[in-house]
């Protein structure tokens, strides 16, 4: 029997909507750097916090990960600002004292600056990293040298994305991995490290939130 025109119009209408969280899937880099940019400027809660870290003007300061990927995730597949988002990672670099106490000043003073916040804010002295991630991960870990290094690092490309609000209104993003996996809804795992656990566990707890996302698995070699 053949298709009628209402309903092959009914098939092409449902793959449209269902590609629509793919739109900026293989674009170029400043079509996807202008889109992440819209997100994040029509987003009260990330602006907010954007223009607070920036008046507290942490040393090397940078709003990281998460908040970021899964805002583009939430506004990429119609799903209410904060679905799946747990909290907001900040980092800063400062090498000038590396004792506990001093970062735990400043996790101190965000907390009261954010109390507010719908979402906790979770800070850390990149700095300080290579002092307790041997411990934590088993794993050995070189001093750092700025908040943008740990990026290249982490488990997942996917999650390496970072922003800063500039003195001048000037949005900085920083993605030494791009951003064509967060647009594409797609974990990649990033070997640089022996960390196949993270990325597996923070793969499947995307894949329960975000059932569109392609999950590259860690390489056996």
């Amino acid at each position: 029997m053949p298709i009628t025109p209402r309903f092959r119009l009914r098939i092409d209408s449902h793959s449209v909507i269902a590609m629509l969280h793919l739109r900026y899937s293989g674009q170029p880099e400043a079509v996807q750097r202008a889109a992440l940019e819209t997100i994040v400027r029509a987003d009260p809660l990330l602006m907010s916090v954007l223009n607070e870290l920036r008046d507290i003007a942490l040393p090397d300061w940078l709003l990281v990960s998460g908040v970021i990927y899964n805002s583009v995730w939430n506004e990429l597949t119609g799903r209410p600002p904060l679905t799946g988002i747990n909290d907001i990672d900040v980092v800063y670099f400062d090498d000038s004292d590396l004792s506990y106490e001093a970062e735990d000043r400043v996790i101190k003073q965000l907390a009261e600056r954010f109390a507010g916040s719908p979402l906790p804010v979770q800070v850390r002295n990149q700095a300080r990293v290579h002092l307790w991630f041997p411990k934590k991960f088993g794993l050995p870990f070189a001093a750092l040298g700025s908040s943008a290094e740990m990026l290249s690092l982490y488990a997942s490309k996917t999650h390496a994305v970072a922003l800063r609000l500039e003195a001048d209104d000037r949005l900085t993003i920083l993605a030494p991995f791009g951003l064509d996996d967060v647009f594409s809804l797609r974990i990649v795992p990033n070997p640089v490290l022996d960390n196949r656990p993270a990325h597996e566990a923070k793969a499947a707890r995307a894949k329960s939130v975000w059932p569109e996302i392609t999950v590259v698995p860690w390489p056996d070699t």
